[in-house]
């Protein structure tokens, strides 16, 4: 069994299979999410484990929701400009200067947040729902994911994990991608 295989099951499930895990999952009353890291190059075998994870869950009576960041990322780029607009921007300025214009579109608006809070359950139930937030490493090295979930505060009710793919800097800081600078800002539990 793999460390990503184990903590997810020895970790994380037993946490989200409890009747009202909302306590055990964050210490923040209106911060009901934790982080789930795991080493980048583990993608795939973590979607092949979320979805496990997932079918064990249903069985408990869990309710699942998947957000995909990538999906939102490509929602709110859309609202600027076509993908073929995008393509020729970068094409004719340059990675660096997209990723800054992309920056700025993330960081400037709540759209991103107003995208994922649209995808939260409807007639949400903290006792029954589970929502997962999957395909983080599409905002790198664009959007820091402590300001997604600082912005989201009081605005998701059910237990939450985003998956993260990243390295440990000490107790609580992470690094997206094992490349960003350590952010210390992650209030939520990490498994």
């Amino acid at each position: 069994m793999s460390d990503l295989e184990h903590r997810l099951k020895h970790d994380l499930e037993p946490v989200l299979g409890l009747p009202d895990p909302r306590e055990r999952i964050s210490s923040y009353h209106d911060m009901p999410y934790a982080l789930f890291r795991y080493d980048p190059e583990d993608e795939l075998e973590l979607r092949r484990q979320v979805t496990n994870l997932e079918t064990r869950l249903r069985q408990k009576a869990k309710r699942i929701t998947r957000i995909s960041l990538a999906e939102c990322l490509d929602e709110a780029l859309r609202t600027q400009r076509t993908p073929s607009e995008w393509y020729d921007a970068e094409r004719e300025q340059g990675a660096a200067t997209i990723v800054d214009t992309v920056h700025a579109v993330l960081s400037e608006s709540p759209l991103l947040v107003e995208l994922v809070v649209a995808r939260m359950p409807d007639a949400p139930d903290p006792k029954r729902d589970i929502v997962f937030i999957l395909r983080t490493g599409a905002l790198f090295p664009m959007y820091r994911m402590s300001a997604l979930l600082e912005q989201a505060k009081g605005q998701i009710t059910v237990p939450t994990v985003l998956f993260y793919p990243g390295t440990l800097d000490g107790a609580a800081g992470l690094k997206l991608m094992g490349v960003l600078d350590s952010d210390p800002n992650y209030r939520p539990k990490i498994f």
